[in-house]
């Protein structure tokens, strides 16, 4: 009788030893979403004056915080939509995180972008993507394009060897901005980020909007001129969110 109630205890202890090396064997899944970086909102187009590292104003390369230098970018202007591919040139210059780059004179002209409101979107481009901006023109012949062109007139050439010349336009489009903090699956969520933004910070003009029953949306504002924007935005930065987004107002 004791020497079966051994064998059935060692039985016992061996069975939980395999349950346990299975376990340590199962390999453990990677849930995490790869999400394509994409950010809109207003860039600082450079300047000498600024101090920051020397920028080539002739180059289609830009400045940016956390995207890895020699990755490639498009951007557009979204009050014309018109586009082009940019490198990152450095993550490593230190500017205001109200701007989401900073960017040529000569991209801030290709996009005929207004310096007073240098709006504009930043989506990375995967090594697997093939992008074709304005025309199919890649990245290298928009490159010997931005080397070889006035600053205040630049040549684009289309898919039928034509040369149109393009000068910037001024935007008469008047000032009106939001912040969107987020987008949230749940509106209990939505509810309880306002309710963090409005006791950790000074702002009180928080929205919340319902895009679907699935899809709420937080958004600061409106702003109706850069300084008042620039102020609820850095004092969001208190709070750590990575990627907020400025959205125009239509």
């Amino acid at each position: 009788m004791k020497s079966k109630n051994i064998f059935f205890l060692l039985l016992f202890t061996f069975l939980i030893g395999c349950n346990q090396f299975e376990v340590k064997k199962t390999p453990k899944l990677n849930v995490k979403p790869d999400k394509k970086f994409r950010n809109i909102g207003f860039a600082l187009i450079y300047d000498e004056d600024l101090n920051l590292k020397k920028l080539d104003q002739r180059s289609l390369q830009i400045f940016h915080k956390t995207l890895k230098a020699k990755s490639q970018v498009k951007i557009t202007n979204p009050l014309n939509n018109k586009s082009l591919i940019a490198e990152i040139k450095s993550n490593r210059v230190k500017f205001s995180n109200f701007y989401n780059s900073v960017i040529t004179s000569r991209i801030s002209e290709i996009l005929e972008i207004n310096p007073s409101e240098p709006y504009i979107e930043i989506i990375l481009i995967s090594k697997d993507t093939t992008f074709i901006a304005n025309k199919t023109k890649t990245f290298q012949e928009e490159k010997e394009v931005a080397e070889k062109a006035p600053i205040d007139g630049i040549l684009i050439s289309d898919l039928n060897g034509k040369i149109e010349t393009k000068n910037k336009k001024k935007s008469r489009q008047r000032f009106s901005y939001s912040i969107k903090v987020g987008d949230f699956y749940y509106k209990k969520s939505a509810k309880l980020m306002i309710n963090r933004i409005k006791t950790e910070t000074t702002i009180k003009s928080v929205k919340l909007i319902e895009l679907s029953k699935t899809n709420y949306r937080v958004l600061l504002g409106p702003f109706n001129d850069i300084n008042s924007l620039r102020e609820s935005f850095d004092k969001m930065n208190s709070l750590n969110f990575e990627n907020l987004e400025i959205l125009k107002n239509v």
